[in-house]
């Protein structure tokens, strides 16, 4: 089986290639080698590589940049994931699409399942949600949310706590936003499985399995860095409100998702959040 990886050099993609079975080819697209946006670009490489599945990891993810280059949030996000899947219908290709937990609101009161109502806050989620939209409409595909995804390069949360941790005297960190702290390389094997599988057209969700505020996964990542040797002392871990730390773009209070239909799908490993944390810092630390 022919996969053709889009945003080969994210967090996500870069885990798929690392994770791809020896029995598949996986084709790596960087986005300074595919520009999604471009339509004549997406059509002729489909048309070339004539690949049985597309996993789009291609993204906009600036939340808060969003919010002033909404355009180019759209573009990315909206416009050329319909392109996309648009393009890979008429080459044959079946697409993975990913999405996000920004899609919803966060007043819910138990995680989020498929098919509950969308309603999100902020411009990235709004651009995620209508390219969620245009890839169901185009053809047979596959749109899977996943949430707070962290990996051992790359910009994210973790990465960015080591670095205050041991930049500053304390850190301060939001702890009423909930969610599902979540490895881009626990990710991957379940992107696999679902291709594996033939996933039926629809949404499905995946994350790591637990709860956490980012106050809680800050806690969590101090402790197990020093564990590791990763950080050489702690620094107190203050919890503040979102209001404390106001950011341009609103997020979700709760964002749990419900992963419960994919895991009886696909045989992935399910793994709670700290432990797959463990497995990233000991990844960061043999790098």
């Amino acid at each position: 089986m022919n996969v053709l990886v889009l945003g080969a050099n994210g967090q996500v993609g870069s885990a798929v290639l690392r994770a791809g079975p020896a029995s598949h080819t996986a084709i790596a697209k960087t986005r300074g080698e595919l520009d999604i946006t471009d339509e004549n670009a997406v059509t002729q490489l489909l048309s070339e590589q004539q690949a049985d599945w597309i996993v789009n990891a291609a993204a906009y993810t600036a939340v808060d940049r969003a919010e002033d280059e909404t355009a180019q949030a759209r573009a990315i996000n909206d416009t050329a994931v319909g392109v996309l899947a648009r393009a890979a219908a008429r080459a044959g290709s079946r697409l993975l699409h990913l999405s996000t937990d920004f899609v919803f609101d966060g007043q819910s009161t138990r995680a989020y399942q498929p098919q509950d109502q969308t309603h999100p806050l902020n411009v990235y989620g709004a651009t995620k949600l209508a390219g969620e939209r245009r890839a169901l409409e185009a053809g047979d595909v596959v749109v899977l949310r996943t949430a707070w995804v962290y990996a051992a390069a790359g910009r994210n949360f973790v990465l960015t706590m080591l670095r205050l941790m041991r930049e500053r005297e304390e850190v301060r960190v939001v702890a009423d936003q909930i969610g599902s702290p979540t490895w881009a390389g626990g990710i991957a094997p379940a992107i696999w499985e679902l291709i594996a599988v033939g996933a039926p057209t629809g949404l499905y969700h995946w994350t790591d399995l637990g709860v956490a505020s980012w106050y809680d996964f800050a806690v969590a990542v101090q402790d197990e860095a020093i564990t590791r040797g990763l950080l050489t002392r702690a620094v107190p871990v203050v919890p503040i409100t979102s209001g404390e730390y106001p950011t341009r773009a609103r997020r979700p209070a709760f964002s749990v998702l419900d992963s419960a239909a994919t895991r009886r799908l696909v045989k992935a490993p399910s793994r709670h959040w700290r432990q797959n944390l463990r497995l990233m810092l000991d990844e960061l630390r043999t790098a």
